[in-house]
C-alpha cells in the first residue's frame, strides 16, 4: 500500500502540471472502487480550475473553485500524467482531461482506492474530521504523544498507527522509527517515557522525511506520477530484513506478526 511518503510523492509530483488548469472533462472506465464513483463527478468536475493540490494523510485533496476532488490510492492506486496519445494500460479507470492534451490518469488493479467529491468544507468531510494530526507539522510532538499514550496498553507500534493519534504512519516507517528510536514495538505505548517520546517523534519525522526526498518507498504497486518507483526501499534498516542482521550491532533481526502485519525489530537495540 502507498504510505504517506507515496502519497506526498504524488502530490508534489501531479500539482505542477495541473494547478490552474482547467478540467475539461472526466472519462470513467470503471466506476465500482472501494466506493461508488459519483455518477456527477463528470458533471461537477468539467469546466473547474484546480486552485491547489495537497495531501492529508493518505489522501490527495484537488481543490477547485467549486469543491474538493478527494483521492485515496488504495492498496494498489496510482495517478500518472501522461498526454492523450498514451496507449490505455489494464486497470486505467478514470481520465481527468486538461487543455494542451494533458491527462492525469488514474489506475489501481486492486479497486480499493477511492476518488470522490464534495462542496462541502473539506475539513469537516466524514473521512477526514477525527484524524490525527499530521506526523511532518510542528505541533507533532513528543509531549503529544506521551500525552496521548497515558494509560495505554496497546503496543506502541499499533499506537503511532492510529490514524486517530496521528496519521500517515503505516506500517513500513512505523517499523523504520521505532528502530531507530530504540524502542520495542511490542512495548506498551502507556509505559513509554517522555524522554523517549520526544526521541520517537523525531525519528518518526525523520524516517518519513528521508522517504519522501527519496521519491517513496519501492513496492511492488507503487509508482509516482512520470510511473516511476521510488527509491528509499536501498536505505531501509529493518523492514524487509528479517533474519538479517542488524546493522547496527549484526544480530539478526527478529519478526513477529502484530495486527497481521510484519514487525522486524532488534533485541539488542530495542530492549
Amino acid at each position: 500500500m502507498p504510505e504517506l511518503p507515496e502519497v506526498e510523492t504524488v502530490c508534489r509530483g501531479v500539482a505542477p502540471h495541473i494547478i490552474g488548469q482547467t478540467i475539461q472533462k472526466v472519462i470513467v472506465r470503471q466506476p465500482s472502487l472501494r466506493w461508488p464513483v459519483p455518477s456527477t463527478l463528470g458533471n461537477s468536475l468539467t469546466g473547474v480550475t484546480v486552485q491547489s493540490v495537497s495531501r492529508r494523510a493518505k489522501y490527495l485533496l484537488i481543490a477547485t473553485d467549486q469543491g474538493t476532488l478527494i483521492i485515496h490510492l488504495g492498496m494498489s492506486g496510482s495517478l500518472r500524467i501522461v498526454d492523450s496519445q498514451q496507449a490505455l494500460k489494464t486497470h486505467d479507470h478514470i481520465d481527468f482531461v486538461f487543455a494542451d492534451n494533458i491527462i492525469m490518469r488514474y489506475n489501481d488493479p486492486r479497486r480499493f482506492g477511492a476518488v470522490l467529491w464534495t462542496n462541502e468544507p473539506i475539513g469537516e468531510h466524514k473521512l477526514l474530521k477525527d484524524l490525527g494530526p499530521e506526523p511532518l507539522l510542528i505541533y507533532f510532538t513528543g509531549e503529544y504523544l506521551h500525552t496521548q499514550s497515558k494509560n495505554r496498553k496497546v503496543p506502541v507500534k499499533s499506537f503511532i498507527m492510529d490514524s486517530h493519534v496521528v496519521v500517515g504512519v503505516g506500517n513500513i516507517y512505523a517499523n523504520e522509527a521505532l528502530f531507530m528510536a530504540g524502542i520495542h514495538p511490542l512495548k506498551h505505548a502507556g509505559q513509554i517515557s517522555l524522554a523517549e517520546y520526544n526521541k520517537l517523534s523525531d525519528c518518526i519525522r525523520t524516517a518519513l522525511a528521508n522517504a519522501i526526498q527519496q521519491g517513496g518507498t519501492t513496492l511492488r504497486d507503487f509508482v509516482n506520477e512520470a510511473g516511476k518507483p521510488g527509491y528509499f526501499q536501498q536505505q531501509l534498516r529493518v523492514y524487509g530484513r528479517a533474519g538479517l542482521p542488524c546493522v547496527s550491532c549484526q544480530q539478526l533481526l527478529q519478526e513477529v506478526r502484530l495486527s497481521n502485519r510484519s514487525t522486524v525489530f532488534c533485541v539488542s537495540c530495542q530492549p
